[in-house]
């Protein structure tokens, strides 16, 4: 088909669907969504890092804003390079979005040095950001690190009283605590040596936790006081790429529509547990969460076995 044939038959297009439309109904409709911005680092192949972090917010409701603080060469397998963006540019990034659009929420994710974290931290304060998810993230799915010692050590002093909510995983939550994590009891001691560290909610991912598969995988929840159990099926995968970003994007953009910690918790929880049943094999290497499968109501309808228990 020729170029001028095609365009001819859009022209019919448009005129069909349009025939019967007043020039009123044709006006813009310009809504106002609530916006999540996600700063971290790019992965090439989609499974994770700012990638993940847009599909779940979107999948949410709310719209996703981005702050690169890395761009890293990724697949399957893992993570093959990594190219730092300066932290002045970072910064940049980070006024030029929040100085115009605003944000409701904001989640960050790979931040590889301490100069990032220092960068990061300022702009939280000058932008008075009050709905702060951190994911702490320090190893990539294939093992490569992804947060220098000094930028730990800088996360815990300046990022982690800014936060609302802080999520690592289970080996995370090891270096932070600087315990072993055998059992959800541990889990809870390790809560509560992190939650020391300044933030006002800690919630500790369960994935990782060996164990009796029919306990299935509980996270833990702690505000300081108070213990909240999710507990959820054990999904029969090997390893799923991009869990973490996307239950901590999901937990974010729950904040940002106003729940509460433990109401956006649970429902970060329902969505990442039906992004893994829905999981993606893309390459040779690890399969990729999916929240985007077109039958993501009926995973979510099985997730809703996931509950929560309090003491």
């Amino acid at each position: 088909m020729t170029g001028e044939a095609i365009r001819d038959l859009c022209d019919h297009i448009i005129r069909v669907k349009f025939i019967n439309v007043s020039q009123s109904e044709l006006m813009p409709i310009i809504m106002k969504p609530l916006k999540v911005l996600c700063i971290g680092g790019s992965d090439s192949s989609g499974g994770a890092g700012i990638q993940a972090d847009l599909k779940a917010v979107s999948v949410c409701g709310c719209y996703g804003l981005s702050v690169i603080t890395a761009v890293t060469a990724q697949n399957t397998f893992g993570v093959q390079g990594i190219f730092e963006i300066p932290p002045e540019f970072v910064g940049r990034q980070m006024d030029t979005v929040l100085g115009d659009i605003g944000a409701d929420a904001v989640k960050t994710g790979m931040l590889l040095t301490s100069g990032v974290v220092s960068v990061v931290a300022e702009r939280i304060k000058k932008y008075r950001i009050e709905k702060l998810v951190v994911d702490p993230v320090m190893l990539a799915k294939g093992g490569r690190n992804l947060m220098l010692a000094a930028a730990r050590r800088a996360l815990a002093k300046k990022l982690f009283p800014l936060a609302l909510v802080v999520t690592p995983n289970i080996p995370e939550a090891e270096k932070l605590a600087g315990i072993e994590i055998k059992s959800v009891g541990a889990m809870k001691k390790a809560a509560g040596i992190i939650h020391k560290l300044g933030m006002q909610n800690v919630l500790i991912k369960g994935g990782h936790l060996e164990g009796d598969n029919q306990q299935g995988v509980i996270d833990i929840l702690f505000n300081g006081k108070v213990y909240k159990e999710y507990s959820s099926p054990r999904i029969a995968l090997l390893e799923s790429h991009g869990t973490g970003c996307t239950y901590a994007s999901a937990l974010a953009a729950g904040l940002a529509l106003g729940k509460s910690v433990d109401a956006a918790a649970g429902e970060a929880k329902k969505l990442v547990t039906s992004a893994i049943i829905h999981s993606v094999s893309l390459g040779a290497g690890h399969v990729s969460v999916n929240v985007l499968a077109e039958n993501l109501k009926k995973g979510k309808k099985q997730a809703l076995s996931c509950t929560v228990t309090g003491n």
